[in-house]
Protein backbone atom coordinates (compact mmCIF):
# COMPACT_ATOMS: atom_id res chain seq x y z
CA UNK A 1 0.00 0.00 0.00
CA UNK A 2 1.54 3.66 -0.69
CA UNK A 3 0.54 7.02 -1.70
CA UNK A 4 2.68 8.45 -4.38
CA UNK A 5 4.16 5.40 -5.16
CA UNK A 6 3.42 4.04 -8.45
CA UNK A 7 1.54 1.58 -10.15
CA UNK A 8 3.49 -1.74 -8.71
CA UNK A 9 1.60 -0.99 -4.93
CA UNK A 10 -1.07 -3.40 -4.25
CA UNK A 11 -2.97 -0.78 -2.85
CA UNK A 12 -3.03 2.88 -2.87
CA UNK A 13 -4.17 5.54 -0.69
CA UNK A 14 -4.57 9.34 -1.21
CA UNK A 15 -5.61 12.50 0.71
CA UNK A 16 -9.23 13.04 0.27
CA UNK A 17 -8.56 16.68 -0.58
CA UNK A 18 -6.40 16.28 -3.29
CA UNK A 19 -8.77 13.52 -5.00
CA UNK A 20 -11.79 15.89 -4.55
CA UNK A 21 -9.63 19.66 -5.57
CA UNK A 22 -10.21 21.34 -2.80
CA UNK A 23 -6.74 23.06 -2.65
CA UNK A 24 -7.36 25.16 -6.15
CA UNK A 25 -4.22 24.61 -8.35
CA UNK A 26 -2.09 22.72 -6.24
CA UNK A 27 -2.36 18.95 -7.18
CA UNK A 28 0.76 15.89 -6.24
CA UNK A 29 1.70 14.58 -8.94
CA UNK A 30 0.68 11.22 -7.60
CA UNK A 31 -3.01 12.58 -7.66
CA UNK A 32 -5.84 12.29 -9.64
CA UNK A 33 -8.77 14.91 -9.25
CA UNK A 34 -11.73 13.64 -9.83
CA UNK A 35 -13.71 16.84 -8.91
CA UNK A 36 -13.32 20.22 -8.81
CA UNK A 37 -14.91 21.07 -5.53
CA UNK A 38 -12.33 23.85 -4.35
CA UNK A 39 -14.04 26.35 -5.87
CA UNK A 40 -17.74 25.44 -5.47
CA UNK A 41 -16.73 25.63 -1.71
CA UNK A 42 -15.48 29.22 -1.77
CA UNK A 43 -18.26 29.76 -4.37
CA UNK A 44 -20.83 28.85 -1.52
CA UNK A 45 -19.17 30.17 1.17
CA UNK A 46 -19.21 33.80 -0.32
CA UNK A 47 -22.91 33.58 -0.80
CA UNK A 48 -23.90 32.16 2.59
CA UNK A 49 -21.44 35.50 4.22
CA UNK A 50 -23.17 37.75 1.28
CA UNK A 51 -27.13 36.69 2.43
CA UNK A 52 -26.18 36.49 6.13
CA UNK A 53 -24.68 40.33 5.81
CA UNK A 54 -27.19 41.89 4.04
CA UNK A 55 -29.81 39.79 6.26
CA UNK A 56 -31.69 37.14 3.73
CA UNK A 57 -30.78 34.28 5.72
CA UNK A 58 -31.96 32.52 8.22
CA UNK A 59 -35.56 32.96 6.91
CA UNK A 60 -38.31 31.85 8.27
CA UNK A 61 -38.00 28.35 6.57
CA UNK A 62 -34.38 28.12 8.70
CA UNK A 63 -35.98 28.88 11.76
CA UNK A 64 -37.72 26.92 14.51
CA UNK A 65 -40.56 28.18 16.44
CA UNK A 66 -42.58 27.53 19.40
CA UNK A 67 -45.77 28.00 20.62
CA UNK A 68 -46.94 30.20 22.75
CA UNK A 69 -47.94 27.89 25.45
CA UNK A 70 -44.67 25.86 25.32
CA UNK A 71 -42.80 28.72 25.91
CA UNK A 72 -44.66 29.73 28.83
CA UNK A 73 -44.87 25.75 30.47
CA UNK A 74 -40.64 26.05 29.63
CA UNK A 75 -40.24 29.21 31.08
CA UNK A 76 -42.58 28.40 34.45
CA UNK A 77 -40.59 25.34 34.94
CA UNK A 78 -37.35 26.68 34.73
CA UNK A 79 -38.72 29.36 37.34
CA UNK A 80 -39.27 26.47 39.59
CA UNK A 81 -35.92 24.57 39.01
CA UNK A 82 -34.14 27.86 39.74
CA UNK A 83 -36.52 28.81 43.16
CA UNK A 84 -35.40 24.87 43.73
Amino acid sequence: IGIGAGVDCDGQVLVLHDVLGLFGDFKPKFAKRYADLGAQVVGALREFDREVREGSFPTADETFTMKESELLSLQRSMAQQKAG
